[in-house]
């Protein structure tokens, strides 16, 4: 129904942002909100779930990001949630990497994900996410660019508050909490990937 939506960034929450397009307030739930800046225009892809009881625009700053969403959606045990939190360090090559080289041990550190999904994953998935890879794969995970720096407290609490949405345990987070509290004054986005690096053991 909604193929792209284009307005200025409002508001975001952990879960969440709001485009203003017009004077219309759009929430879109997002993988990692922290990667738009309140006052930007931006073009967000959208996909709308629809539910008996929901109906939830979910946004992405790239059509790959989107695509593959779609894909795994579709795979027996992912959910919308989980997909999210597949997609939230916003490198989705990385994922089609592991897919491709069906490397499970990689897929089962995303919350929500087993061993038996994981594998599920790489079955219905494998060969078919070529024309998604639009940046070659590349070892590592989750690089991270440098930003503004902000209130290292503030993006700490967001950045942890955007972690347990997208289904990270406490106790897989207070695992990793002296490293991250090191990151004081960086922004919550930078703060974020970092956690993803630290919790695949990067």
């Amino acid at each position: 129904m909604y193929d792209y939506i284009k307005g200025e960034v409002a508001r975001i929450t952990p879960e969440y942002i709001v485009i203003d397009r017009d004077g219309l307030g759009f929430q879109i739930m997002t993988p990692n909100p922290f990667r738009f800046q309140v006052g930007a225009s931006e073009l967000v892809y959208t996909y709308l779930q629809v539910r008996e009881d929901l109906q939830q625009l979910i946004g992405f700053k790239t059509l790959s990001e989107r695509e593959l969403f779609r894909k795994l959606i579709q795979v027996t045990g992912i959910g919308p949630k989980g997909a999210l939190a597949i997609l939230a360090s916003g490198q989705p090559e990385q994922v089609i990497g592991a897919i491709e080289r069906e490397d499970d041990a990689f897929l089962v550190k995303f919350p929500g994900v087993g061993k038996k999904t994981a594998r599920q994953i790489i079955l219905d998935l494998k060969g078919k996410l070529h024309d998604l890879a639009d940046v070659e794969f590349v070892d590592g995970l989750f690089e991270v660019e440098q930003d503004e720096t902000s209130s290292g407290n503030q993006s700490l609490d967001e950045a942890l508050q955007a972690l347990q949405a997208l289904g990270y345990s406490e106790r897989e987070l207070k695992k990793i909490m002296p490293r991250l509290e090191e990151l004081e004054g960086e922004t919550t986005d930078t703060i974020m990937k970092k956690a993803l690096q630290y919790l695949f053991g990067r």
